[in-house]
């Protein structure tokens, strides 16, 4: 018990994944919205302001160049955390009465957050966006590679279903990390805990 107490709220692999993680992912959201601009889904354009590459061949090298940092962080992340326990300890297990308690608690505003324990509802939301990164991952191969991954492209239902599962995954992610900044802002001290790993409650 002294032992868990005396780690830290966020382990440096966590901390160091998030932030290269946080920087990835802005670029590959401004880039992708450049990509999205020259051939919109919906009636709707993204502000050049927010987007990344100037035009769609330099958008698509940032896109393809940040898609293998997101991978290769990932991958370390994913690897860490399951030869560290760190899924086991902090996401698992997720039981459905304890995801019906704790969203009743958020919702009548009781719901309390103890720094190095995930709640129900944080591990859903982590455990969801780990699915999405993969639905992402693999929907931007289809995209990126529709003819040598033909199958893939088949799996998605065709080439133009791939882009609105692409399209889709990608706002799901952009919904979490809102909630995640409210979150934050909610409960300030998990940044700084984020920057510095912090002290896990007793």
């Amino acid at each position: 018990m002294k032992d868990s107490l005396s780690r830290p709220v966020h382990r440096w692999p966590v901390r160091i994944t998030h932030w290269v993680n946080l920087f990835a992912m802005t670029c590959m959201f401004m880039s992708g919205w450049e990509i999205y601009n020259a051939s919109p889904l919906f009636d709707f354009r993204f502000p050049p302001a927010v987007t990344l590459g100037g035009w769609l061949g330099g958008a698509i090298g940032w896109h393809l160049a940040l898609m293998w940092l997101l991978a290769l962080n990932g991958l370390c992340y994913l690897l860490w955390s399951l030869f560290s326990g760190h899924f086991r300890h902090n996401l698992l297990p997720l039981r459905l009465s304890a995801l019906r308690r704790d969203i009743w608690l958020a919702l009548t505003l009781r719901l309390q957050h103890r720094d190095g324990k995930y709640n129900a509802i944080q591990k859903l939301m982590y455990l969801g966006v780990l699915v999405l990164g993969l639905l992402l991952v693999l929907s931007g191969l289809a995209l990126w590679k529709p003819v040598q991954l033909s199958w893939l492209v088949a799996l998605f239902g065709g080439f133009d279903i791939a882009r609105y599962v692409h399209f889709f995954a990608m706002a799901a992610v952009g919904l979490f990390v809102i909630i995640h900044l409210l979150m934050v802002i909610i409960v300030p001290r998990t940044l700084w805990a984020m920057l510095s790993g912090g002290k896990r409650e007793g």
